[in-house]
């Protein structure tokens, strides 16, 4: 198999006394989607934080071991951010467009990063993100219309959209359907293996159901660790923990 993108080594994480992670270890490779099961408040979103520094932004949070992303150590003293979360992008639970047009809203990224794209550059980019999300047919006609205006399915794609005008390596998906209907959400998942051939996806979720439709790896959480780490299938048909065979046919969670 390849050197995997990411690389999780000895990692431990603390909300001050509190230990949120504990000794996770575990490889993520290049255009695969990863899911991370688990029941509430076992580590999920805190695992997925860490591989964009978001959990920085929490006071009191320190972390021992390493991260590897490309073989650098994400948490080393000299991980640049801005760097690390250009590479490393986040969808989140709710739909967050910027109250801005639909195009400034796709540009933000290259604005941000200082990318001095001359306008058909930009409008090159706004077409490209939006086809990868297939909205550039709903939208090309309205894209200097608020974003606030669209539907919440429209606005998680919009919000992914965002996402892969910088170019992103790796994209981090935070319960990216809960606030989605059913319908919506079978099309995100459709969107999310189409995704997979250009990019590696990481996605928390609380519906296994969704984790063994569109991932080809699964970790399974528990008080802060990772219990058991493989392939979909073998997770979901031939679990080698107890613990994990007991969330899954549904036993406690």
């Amino acid at each position: 198999m390849d050197k995997p993108i990411l690389e999780v080594n000895n990692l431990n994480l603390w909300y001050g006394d509190f230990q949120a992670l504990k000794d996770v270890n575990a490889s993520f490779y290049a255009r695969r989607i990863t899911a991370i099961i688990g029941p509430s408040g076992c580590g999920k979103s805190t695992l997925l934080r860490v591989f964009n520094r978001m959990n920085d932004l929490i006071e009191g949070v320190r972390a021992s071991g390493n991260v590897l992303i490309d073989g650098q150590d994400i948490l080393g003293p000299r991980a640049e951010l801005v760097v690390l979360r250009k590479k490393v992008g986040m969808v989140f639970q709710r739909p967050n467009p910027f109250p801005l047009s639909i195009y400034e809203n796709i540009v933000f990224g290259q604005r941000i990063h200082g990318n001095a794209a001359g306008k058909n550059r930009l409008d090159e980019i706004v077409e490209e993100s939006l086809k990868a999300v297939l909205l550039w047919g709903d939208l090309k006609d309205k894209l200097h219309k608020s974003a606030l205006g669209l539907s919440l399915e429209q606005k998680q794609r919009l919000c992914i959209a965002r996402l892969l005008a910088v170019r992103p390596e790796i994209v981090l998906m935070d319960e990216p359907c809960s606030a989605l209907d059913p319908q919506s959400t079978m099309r995100i998942e459709e969107l999310m293996r189409e995704l997979k051939n250009n990019y590696t996806i990481i996605i928390v979720t609380h519906n296994m159901q969704q984790a063994a439709r569109v991932s080809d790896d699964t970790g399974f959480m528990l008080l802060g660790e990772l219990i058991e780490f493989g392939l979909t299938q073998d997770i979901f048909t031939r679990p080698r923990d107890k613990r994990t065979e007991d969330y899954i046919t549904g036993r406690f969670g």
